[in-house]
């Protein structure tokens, strides 16, 4: 098999995403949750894993620095990359949401302020609503937006929701179900068709097991 490389979001999906290519026959020796390692490399398959911060995953595969990537659907969503979505991995699983103070619901008839890390989410989602805002892009701990007076509510992604509750808020509304999703170069999916066929195949089947 020819090499391939894929790119992985740091984090929670990194490590399922490894596990699911573990699963599949790959070995990444070398691989480990405490590691700073950013590149790992299976030599039996030929797949080297690299570790990167979720936005960059479809940057990596649209200029082909990655021939592959495992990246949630929010990032595909919010940053609009040119790549293949090949395959829905169930992995990494939440909701886009909409949240605020449980007492001071979002009045919908006037303008509202809204943060978020995700700025063209939010966008289209308030504009198929009908709804006026104003939007406010954060990069990190958005649920201080509404403690603080920056926002009348924010949409950010939720798993458990146990950070909103620990800071005084509440969902409002849940919107988009999220996942991570293998995603491919186009032209990759050419030159290397049969390396991303196999992983493919691999690892569509242990997501229908994480759906079931």
């Amino acid at each position: 098999m020819k090499n391939l490389n894929i790119a992985l979001a740091k984090g929670r999906v990194a490590d399922q995403a490894i596990q699911l290519l573990m699963d599949c026959g790959c070995q990444f020796d070398d691989y480990s949750k405490d590691s700073r390692k950013l590149i790992f490399s299976d030599k039996k398959n030929n797949i080297k894993v690299t570790l990167v911060k979720s936005p960059d995953v479809p940057v990596y595969v649209e200029k082909g620095a990655a021939d592959a990537g495992i990246v949630g659907k929010d990032i595909l969503l919010e940053e609009k990359a040119d790549v293949y979505e090949l395959v829905n991995l169930n992995i990494g699983k939440c909701h886009m949401c909409v949240a605020g103070f449980a007492d001071k619901k979002p009045d919908y008839s006037k303008k509202i302020t809204v943060a978020t890390k995700y700025p063209n989410i939010t966008k289209d989602h308030f504009h198929k609503l009908g709804v006026l805002t104003d939007i406010i892009k954060l990069n990190g701990s958005v649920e201080l937006a509404p403690l603080i007076g920056l926002s009348d509510i924010i949409v950010d992604i939720v798993e458990s929701g146990k950070t909103l509750e620990e800071n005084g808020l509440v969902v409002h509304e849940k919107f988009l179900p999220i996942s991570a999703r293998l995603i491919s170069n186009k032209v990759s999916l050419k030159t290397k068709n049969e390396e991303i066929q196999w992983v493919i195949r691999s690892l569509a089947s242990l997501a229908d097991q994480e759906g079931s």
